[in-house]
């Protein structure tokens, strides 16, 4: 049985309600390296960054499938905004599949209410080798102790908790850390490749004592605790990466077909035509992969997560060849700071990165291949 999908009507304007507060700000926003908090605190509080969080805890209850094409819609926006939007998304996500129902009362309508949340991951040695990770949560007492470094944490110059994975009862754990909490220091990366607004930063935990309700999941494999957490940050990229698609595409076209060389529009050269048609086809590819990925999820499918990670390869991929092209359509009218391509080429280049490097995703569908013979 299929999951209930959203009113058409519903969606368009949850759209629309992105789409205002982003206003003509985005490339305001990219050149500054910060969104006004009190745009992410708006959205936050109409559940806008974590939209699969259920009603009953304060969400708007949409399927994967529907929170895709919002987060493809933000992301044709602003890939920064679209990033903060993964990141509250990934928490809420760790909160859902891990969080016993204590953790998601007490959480969840927090990340609805307009507070921000932060993933800890990567660590200084410990990037795409997470079996690496250093950070230490120990039991002290009726508290956690956290100590260790995180880099790279996304939406943490905004945040009002980060959610921390590390090592723990000779397994693995993730804790719910308040970023004012004594002993953590967080430190803004300065100036990032792209998505440059989206507040990524160094958290580091000295001593950082939190309640043994902070807990959100603790003493599991850490394949098994990654992977949970992961899932929700790749399936928002993958669609983050088909509004950058969609957002080349358009951006591309419109210069092409307003802008005239050797006596006829641009796009009526064959190899300009050629860079539009394999926009399109890769757009086109990029959301069919996504909408399967979705699909699946919402359905239950044993292979969802194989398939959230071929959407994200193919996406992120298909992602940064489109927008290298967008650029070379556009030339000089889109080569410069704060321009939709110029964003776009820099924010795609780290969606090849993010939430598991285009090599680890080969990597782990070559497993899934040689399942297949």
């Amino acid at each position: 049985m299929n999951p209930p999908t959203t009113e058409p009507s519903v969606l368009a304007g949850l759209t629309s309600v992105v789409t205002a507060a982003v206003g003509d700000d985005a490339a305001d926003w990219d050149r500054d390296g910060r969104v006004p908090v009190e745009v992410l605190r708006e959205l936050a509080g109409k559940g806008l960054l974590c939209p699969e969080v259920p009603t009953d805890q304060g969400g708007l209850g949409l399927t994967s499938r529907d929170a895709g094409e919002l987060t493809a819609h933000t992301g044709a926006l602003c890939s920064s905004l679209r990033s903060v939007m993964t990141s509250q998304s990934m928490a809420a996500g760790t909160l859902m599949r891990l969080g016993d129902t204590r953790v998601r009362s007490e959480y969840l309508p927090r990340l609805t209410r307009g507070e921000l949340a932060g993933v800890a991951f990567s660590e200084p040695d410990a990037g795409s080798d997470l079996s690496a990770m250093a950070t230490e949560i120990r039991t002290d007492g009726t508290s956690y102790v956290v100590d260790g470094e995180k880099k790279w944490v996304t939406a943490a110059t905004y945040a009002d908790l980060v959610v921390v994975v590390g090592r723990h009862d000779g397994g693995a754990a993730a804790v719910v850390v308040p970023t004012d909490t004594p002993g953590v220091t967080v430190t803004p990366v300065e100036s990032p490749l792209g998505c440059r607004a989206a507040g990524h930063a160094t958290v580091r935990l000295d001593g950082a004592r939190v309640p043994a309700s902070a807990m959100i999941a603790g003493g599991l494999p850490l394949a098994l605790l990654v992977t949970a957490a992961l899932t929700s940050g790749r399936m928002s990229v993958a669609w983050g990466c088909v509004g950058i698609l969609r957002s080349c595409l358009r951006e591309a076209a419109a210069h092409a077909t307003g802008r005239s060389q050797f006596g006829s529009a641009l796009a009526d050269h064959q190899l300009v035509g050629a860079r539009l048609a394999d926009l399109y086809t890769s757009e086109q590819i990029a959301t069919r992969m996504c909408e399967h990925a979705s699909t699946s999820w919402d359905e239950g499918s044993p292979d969802a997560v194989t398939a959230t990670v071929l959407a994200k390869h193919v996406a992120a991929t298909k992602a940064a060849a489109g927008a290298a092209s967008a650029v070379q359509v556009l030339a000089s009218a889109g080569a410069h700071d704060g321009h939709p391509v110029a964003r776009a080429y820099r924010d795609a280049k780290l969606m090849e990165i993010i939430e598991g490097s285009s090599e680890i995703c080969q990597l782990m569908l070559a497993t899934k291949a040689r399942e297949a013979r």
